[in-house]
């Protein structure tokens, strides 16, 4: 019997970008399947919930049939263990993006060494879109068309017009 290749695809993705769906798309070529892992951080601010950003990234990967999305509030490697992963994929924009990952990759070796990193680069059109840029275009009224999936530039559109902050609470479970 032959072992499946999983994945997780763990971020805080506020918003999903076209960036974090050009590295779903490539790792779901790559992958039998893949977990996107939304991060439940009590800590960070966000524009979206946890649900909202689970439900933005279920319907833009919707054509993937080998793409789950979930969330989820413990450190990586312990989400790649509950969902069978052996790999965690992550995508690098720049140099500074690699810097980062290469201490992340180092300590999560240190805590699983049976899991790999595996790095995509984000294609070039994408290199300069980060969630963070787009919330901030989103909040002058800017357009993000081109920059993120129709679903969540709608989202955007919506939250900008009642204020768009960061400070989305998450509930308490």
């Amino acid at each position: 019997m032959e072992t499946q290749r999983i994945a997780i695809y763990p971020g805080s993705f506020d918003p999903p970008t076209n960036g974090h769906l050009d590295i779903v798309g490539r790792a779901a070529r790559l992958f039998d399947r893949v977990v996107i892992g939304v991060g439940r951080n009590l800590s960070k601010k966000t524009v979206f919930t946890a649900d909202e950003r689970v439900a933005l990234m279920q319907e833009a990967c919707g054509r993937l049939n080998n793409i789950e999305v979930r969330t989820f509030d413990s450190l990586q490697v312990e989400f790649a263990r509950e969902v069978g992963a052996t790999f965690i994929i992550r995508g690098i924009r720049a140099l500074s993006d690699f810097e980062f990952e290469f201490e992340m990759a180092n300590m999560n070796r240190r805590l699983a060494e049976d899991l790999e990193m595996v790095f995509l680069m984000t294609a070039p059109e994408y290199l300069f879109v980060s969630a963070s840029r787009v919330k901030e275009l989103a909040s002058f009224g800017a357009s993000v068309d081109g920059l993120v999936p129709a679903n969540v530039a709608k989202a955007l559109a919506k939250k900008a017009k009642h204020g768009l902050r960061t400070g989305a609470t998450e509930p308490a479970d």
